[in-house]
């Protein structure tokens, strides 16, 4: 593994430990709130999707019938990936906050702590492998059917 693969693996628990560590701060202080939003938007979302990066790239976006835009592929699966991240830290965040009240030991800090420890989990898992391509024989049109 490469020193800086390493880096952007852990770059996002790192966001949560200084997440955790901005819970310090003075209430209300930009300080205390900006690395908590951008580790609760981003933080776990960004550590599962590079766990589920090789399978979704399985899958990629098909361009417009003309060939107009030669990056569409490339920039739809850029703003899948972003809208991905976003949705999947909200997630991981209300799951772990709903989990939390449950066991009546809801606090922001303790919501913060857990979703550090997960997100931590999440940078070390291996990711899933990915299967190649392989063009799918289309099956014939049933009798009857308008197609």
């Amino acid at each position: 593994m490469r020193p800086q693969s390493l880096a952007v693996r852990l770059l996002p628990p790192f966001a949560g430990c200084a997440a955790v560590a901005a819970t310090a701060l003075p209430a209300g202080s930009p300080l205390r709130a900006a690395p908590v939003a951008v580790f609760l938007l981003a933080g776990p979302g960004a550590a599962v999707l590079r766990i589920c990066a090789p399978a979704l790239r399985r899958h990629q976006a098909v361009g417009p019938a003309e060939s107009w835009d030669a990056g569409f592929a490339r920039d739809s699966d850029r703003i899948e990936q972003l809208v991905l991240t976003a949705f999947l830290s909200v997630s991981a965040a209300l799951v772990c906050a709903t989990a939390l009240m449950a066991a009546h030991a809801f606090s922001g800090q303790r919501v913060l702590v857990l979703l550090t420890l997960l997100t931590m989990l999440a940078a070390c898992a291996p990711p899933l492998a990915g299967r190649t391509r392989t063009a799918r024989a289309s099956s014939p049109p049933q009798k009857g059917s308008p197609l």
